[in-house]
């Protein structure tokens, strides 16, 4: 029995079980919120290994590389995800102006308050660095555990500089492998836990939620369509392949990603199939990815810059030019050190709406709706890092063509 279920697949099992948690949510309906615990332990069962193994897995990327080295992909790196951050923002709140997903819209979804974050800039730059490290891990502050990663692993290649035998870099090596191992017994429970989620969603939300914001939902679906094509087609323009192997090679991240809504969930299937698939080295995609995982958040500013719009919208609010540059500004910012777990786009809007002077209880309007909303953005956040590390695997001669052939 459990051998024809291992011939099924696991990307297969995920999307039965979340076809059964659909059907099984409509049927039962709110009667069903208890089997969301096994959702949450799942998710859990995830993130209490995926801030150790970003921590290490950056450190042995950064401690094999050579300094030199790690200041060019470092600028090739914060280029790409900039200018690919920035660019999901324009597209979304140009989409949203154009097709006005908050103009005439009725919902019942209760606009209950939620309180905004009082931070200002200084406070931002400042919160990227860590006064504990410990505390960082604990809390799950990818941007706070990167920052010390980074100098720790520089620090380790320095030492391998001046004594090639010291095994620190193994270590972490090793300790890594065991936490990635953690990590895959814990996805062979993955289809019950997406299971439990998706039951858990449409037995207490219904239809209705999704109905009644499915405006909000098409213009942030179409925006990410939009931007993942450009991304395709440049990727495959850069790397010298057919945009459409790219695409096929992506199944199982966006399958994850989809289902979990969490970036952090997905980067142990990224990283395999980064490598296993796409063919890039072990050095480009154990820096780029976990790095990405963290820093790189097209899908998020995309959904906080038709956030922004849909309720200025729904407010009637003016939005003159120098409004719509800020809020794409801000929807870029924001998206730093955001977490990578479900319920990360409303922590970003608690930051972005207070600065635009929107009201904090509006925010709300879209809680109802975060986790489809989440459906569409984490697969923009996941796949993007990956063409990313694609491009950049590519420019460095470090994208084995033979491999990606091989597994079309």
């Amino acid at each position: 029995m459990f051998e024809k279920m291992k011939n099924i697949g696991l990307i297969n099992w995920i999307m039965i079980g979340m076809a059964l948690g659909a059907v099984v949510g409509i049927l039962v309906g709110p009667a069903i919120e208890p089997i969301g615990i096994l959702g949450d332990i799942f998710i859990r069962l995830i993130q209490m290994s995926v801030t150790v193994m970003i921590f290490l897995a950056v450190i042995e990327a950064v401690g094999s590389l050579d300094p030199a080295d790690l200041g060019k992909l470092g600028l090739k790196m914060f280029g790409w995800f900039a200018s690919l951050t920035v660019v999901g923002a324009i597209i979304g709140v140009a989409l949203a102006i154009f097709l006005e997903p908050g103009v005439g819209i009725a919902t019942d979804v209760p606009m209950d308050a939620v309180a905004g974050r009082d931070m200002t800039l200084y406070d931002t730059i400042l919160g990227f660095f860590p006064d504990n490290i410990a505390g960082a891990l604990a809390e799950g502050n990818m941007i706070q555990v990167i920052v010390f990663a980074i100098p720790f692993g520089l620090a380790i290649g320095l030492i391998l500089k001046e004594n090639p035998d010291n095994i620190m870099l193994k270590v972490v090596t090793d300790a890594n492998e065991a936490v990635q191992k953690v990590i895959g017994l814990v996805m062979n429970f993955a289809p019950i836990g997406i299971f439990a989620i998706i039951a858990q969603v449409v037995g207490t939300s219904g239809l209705d939620v999704i109905l009644s914001l499915g405006k909000f939902l098409f213009v942030f679906l179409i925006a990410a369509i939009i931007h993942m094509i450009i991304a395709f087609l440049l990727t495959s323009f850069k790397a010298g392949v057919n945009p459409w192997h790219v695409v096929k090679k992506t199944k199982n991240m966006f399958i994850i990603a989809v289902t979990t809504t969490s970036s952090s969930v997905a980067l142990p299937t990224k990283m395999e199939d980064s490598e296993k698939l796409f063919g890039m080295s072990k050095r480009i995609n154990g820096l780029v990815n976990p790095l990405g995982t963290a820093l790189n958040s097209n899908g998020l500013s995309m959904f906080l810059g038709i956030a922004v719009v849909f309720l200025a919208q729904f407010y009637g609010i003016d939005m003159p030019l120098s409004y719509l540059i800020f809020a794409v500004a801000l929807s870029s910012l924001a998206t730093l050190g955001t977490v990578t777990v479900p319920g990360g786009g409303i922590i970003a809007l608690t930051v972005v709406v207070p600065y635009l002077g929107l009201p904090a209880a509006s925010i709300g309007l879209l809680a109802g709706i975060d986790w489809f909303s989440g459906m569409i953005r984490t697969p923009l956040n996941t796949i993007i890092d990956t063409l990313v590390a694609m491009v950049i695997a590519a420019d460095e001669d470090e994208l084995d063509y033979e491999v990606f052939a091989e597994t079309l």
